[in-house]
């Protein structure tokens, strides 16, 4: 068996509305040559249409990928039992569960990186080689190409959202003045907030406080 690694980052760690996606993806050497080719980087440093066009090539190459999308309950569910870091550790693991590679290079979600790595191998029911850094999207090709995917992947969600109910939400995160002018009209209009928010944010309770 060819020697494995695989890249985890997320899209949508912060954002008050929409998913968050942590994706995956694994490839051998070979396989790495191509992503090298591609002139991969971290995702917030590319144009919409490139993600695109590069996340189909990503796929295309990728031994494997896998894209975790966890709902807006989902993570006020867990957060009332656990951190947003150690969400993070839970569902980074999951991704590596689905990928099994030998190493793998992680975006770190916590302030010591090594720590962040040190919990997903608790997590995680294999030997691996574990390489946890901040800014690893940035360092390292394979994590750069999970940003991507994590990336394009909640961009379409959330632009899904916002199809369905014929408004625009913004990007869904609390900086995004589209998006507190959208929370702050439904939350006046509806009295609750959209099933597709964060309730646990502190945005969301300061809404409601405002309109409720």
């Amino acid at each position: 068996m060819a020697f494995t690694i695989s890249g985890i980052d997320e899209a949508g760690k912060g954002p008050v509305l929409g998913p968050m996606c942590v994706a995956g993806v694994l490839m051998d050497e070979v396989q790495m040559g191509g992503l090298l080719k591609l002139g991969v980087k971290d995702s917030k440093k590319l144009p919409p249409k490139k993600r695109e066009i590069l996340s189909r090539d990503i796929k295309k190459i990728a031994r494997k990928y896998f894209v975790l999308e966890i709902s807006p309950f989902q993570i006020d569910e867990m957060r009332k039992i656990m951190t947003m870091n150690e969400i993070m550790v839970v569902c980074f693991a999951k991704v590596l569960e689905e990928l099994r590679p030998d190493h793998t290079f992680v975006d770190a979600a916590d302030v010591i990186a090594v720590r962040f790595g040190e919990n997903i191998r608790k997590k995680y029911t294999h030997e691996i080689t574990i390489t946890s850094e901040h800014d690893a999207d940035v360092k390292f090709p394979i994590v750069s190409a999970a940003s991507i995917l994590a990336k394009v992947q909640r961009d379409m969600l959330v632009k899904e959202l916002g199809e369905k109910i014929g408004e625009d939400i913004g990007s869904g995160y609390p900086s995004d003045a589209k998006t507190i002018h959208f929370l702050e009209d439904w939350v006046n209009e509806h009295g609750s907030l959209p099933d597709f928010a964060r309730s646990s944010w502190e945005t969301s309770r300061r809404i409601l406080g405002k309109f409720v």
